[in-house]
């Protein structure tokens, strides 16, 4: 009988550019006050699980997430982030750094436009397409570099961990988990978006991929 393994995912904390509702995909902003106390108190309700492994993305954001984690974790002393590029948030190009409102006004106008839709919710594909095609410099990632970046470092921890029994915690940016979730979870159809510091854990076993919970924040321990 298979062991099979439980994957936290956890976007990262709260940081400045989220606060002023700007696009961030690979560039950085430093965490906001709010950001570092919800995941203080996220860690606080995770301390009891004895994670075996921790990953985070290269961008600072998610490993200062990933340590302020550890901090609060009973079982963490042996453990140390191991930064992935493959788990980095989606290139938005030209969009990183704007107003969010004008990504979503640019991506709508060109869904009705071309598409003839209404909502971009559960069109994974073709929302990062569209950001690829409007940017002029098109250094956005389209949905087949993307999937293929994220896919590499799910393949490199089924590898590590399959079978194990074990607990990973892997912390990540809110649009890579939710599309990593679409290319794995058969019907998946949240579009909740991710809150900051929340888990949403996956059981890998006998092959298959199990949604256990989404964008959990229940466990956050009060101020």
């Amino acid at each position: 009988m298979s062991k099979g393994v439980t994957f936290y995912f956890m976007r990262h904390a709260e940081t400045m550019l989220n606060r002023m509702e700007r696009v961030q995909g690979w560039v950085n902003a430093p965490l906001t006050d709010k950001g570092i106390r919800d995941t203080q108190r996220s860690g606080r309700g995770l301390a009891d699980i004895r994670f075996d492994a921790v990953y985070t993305s290269d961008l600072m954001r998610t490993i200062e997430t990933a340590n302020i984690i550890l901090e609060e974790n009973h079982h963490a002393d042996h453990l140390i982030p191991k930064p992935m590029k493959e788990f980095r948030e989606v290139n938005f190009g030209y969009y990183e750094g704007l107003d969010a409102n004008e990504l979503w006004r640019d991506v709508h106008k060109y869904m009705r436009e071309v598409y003839h839709l209404e909502s971009v919710d559960n069109q994974v594909q073709l929302f990062l397409n569209t950001v690829h095609e409007l940017d002029p410099y098109k250094m956005a990632e389209d949905y087949k570099t993307f999937w293929m970046r994220v896919e590499s470092g799910l393949l490199y921890l089924l590898n590590e961990h399959a079978d194990t029994q074990q607990n990973i915690l892997i912390v990540s940016h809110g649009l890579t988990i939710q599309n990593l979730l679409h290319g794995l979870i058969a019907d998946f159809n949240e579009t909740q978006r991710l809150s900051n510091a929340s888990v949403t854990k996956v059981q890998y076993i006998d092959g298959q991929f199990k949604l256990l919970s989404y964008n959990g924040t229940s466990h956050f321990v009060k101020e």
